[in-house]
């Protein structure tokens, strides 16, 4: 069991091409300028209510939640650059109802968070889709996880870039709207111009590449337990660390910073070393490596005056948890399925990840105000939970399905 070797040319051309790269990197650095600051676009320039705004976002995430099983139909029918370069239009269109808003108008603001919520919805399923067309196996995995590592990189980027600019007030942030106005539409335009589709009477994807694993059912549900790790920097941390510890909050933003450099830096090479296992293995070591960090989030809380760096150093692990999670489970969604339906799967997977991530803020903060056993307990024991249904049951392949799985491209 060795660790797959890709050069960075194949991974390029796997990805999508230098264009499409391209088109990723403008369109996360749009995303990094506008979406973390969205709040307080509707409050600082639009003197909406805070409650307004909030309630404003969340049926934008809900409305693009609805949409994306069109999209699965559409990426079924062979779409792929399109699909992607329409989930970048449909942002464009969003922000220039945002610039359109007049002051005071909720309604108007409404209208831009739900196309906003469409596109940034639809966007993870086309991307997974065109990925999976160009390339398989291994290959494929380590594509993706080439992706989030570029994707985190611009977000990162657009963030710092936004956040120098909130001094500006409501010019400033009129101004980084534009800019991310045309940032979507230049992604766009790149993503369409290389001109992926699939065919949808081909299939695509050979039994031997199509590997064992747990039913799409069974993953979908441990993914909704799994997600909530993707806002455990931002939420469930933050609020220990500020709320229960009266920390500083620069413990929090080096902790969010940290996450976000890890992953840029971690995510090609560890899902590149994890080829040495299964998926459905892979992705159940991550669960048990989320649930020990945090029974170390726990540990820490007992530290006493360590506890805001013992939490700092603990998250390191559940970074690492959460690259290894990014890096199976939509690859093992995109080996488990056949290449017809490839699009309604990815689909349901990204309205699992969806579903999680809107209730993950609410649970944890209930349970935070339980006391930390009641949060990192919980959390720790759904997660394993989750692992359990990802590693799933042999298939009647039995045995065999190790030897299916390193015989495929890359060592599947």
């Amino acid at each position: 069991m060795t660790t797959i070797q890709i050069r960075p040319g194949d991974l390029v051309r796997a990805s999508g091409g230098a264009r499409y790269a391209l088109a990723l990197g403008v369109d996360a650095l749009g995303t990094g300028m506008l979406r973390p600051f969205l709040l307080l676009y509707g409050v600082t320039v639009l003197g909406l209510s805070p409650a307004a705004t909030g309630l404003s976002m969340t049926v934008g995430i809900v409305a693009g939640l609805v949409c994306v099983p069109a999209v699965g139909r559409w990426l079924d029918r062979g779409a792929r650059s399109a699909a992607v370069a329409a989930s970048m239009l449909v942002r464009v269109a969003g922000v220039l109802t945002l610039l359109a808003a007049p002051d005071g108008n909720a309604v108007v603001f409404t209208a831009a968070a739900l196309l906003l919520g469409v596109g940034n919805q639809a966007w993870p399923a086309a991307h997974a889709a065109l990925v999976a067309t160009l390339a398989q196996g291994r290959t494929r995995d380590a594509a993706l996880a080439a992706g989030r590592s570029l994707r985190n990189a611009g977000l990162g980027v657009g963030a710092l870039v936004a956040a120098g600019c909130l001094a500006g007030g409501a010019p400033a942030f009129r101004a980084l709207a534009a800019a991310s106005a045309l940032g979507y539409l230049l992604a766009a335009v790149l993503a369409w111009s290389v001109r992926v589709s699939a065919d949808p009477t081909a299939h695509q994807q050979t039994d031997r590449e199509r590997v064992s694993g747990p039913r799409l059912g069974a993953l979908l549900l441990a993914n909704i337990a799994y997600v909530f790790c993707l806002n455990v920097p931002e939420v469930a941390l933050p609020l220990v660390l500020v709320t229960r510890l009266h920390a500083s909050p620069v413990w929090s933003a080096a902790v969010f910073v940290a996450n976000t450099v890890l992953v840029v830096a971690l995510q090609v090479p560890v899902t590149a070393w994890m080829a040495r296992f299964t998926r459905p293995t892979a992705l159940a070591l991550s669960g048990v490596v989320l649930a020990l960090s945090y029974l170390g989030f726990l540990a820490a809380d007992r530290l006493g005056g360590w506890a805001a760096a013992g939490i700092a150093a603990v998250s390191v692990l559940c970074t690492l948890g959460e690259i290894v999670y990014a890096g199976s489970a939509t690859a093992l969604v995109t080996a488990v399925t056949p290449a017809p339906v490839l699009g309604r799967a990815l689909a349901r997977f990204q309205l699992s990840t969806g579903f999680g991530l809107a209730v993950s803020p609410a649970v944890m903060t209930s349970l935070a105000a339980r006391g930390p056993a009641a949060l990192w307990g919980t959390l720790a024991a759904g997660t394993l939970g989750a692992a359990a249904l990802a590693k799933g049951r042999p298939s009647r392949a039995g045995a065999g399905s190790r030897a299916v799985n390193k015989g495929a491209h890359g060592g599947d």
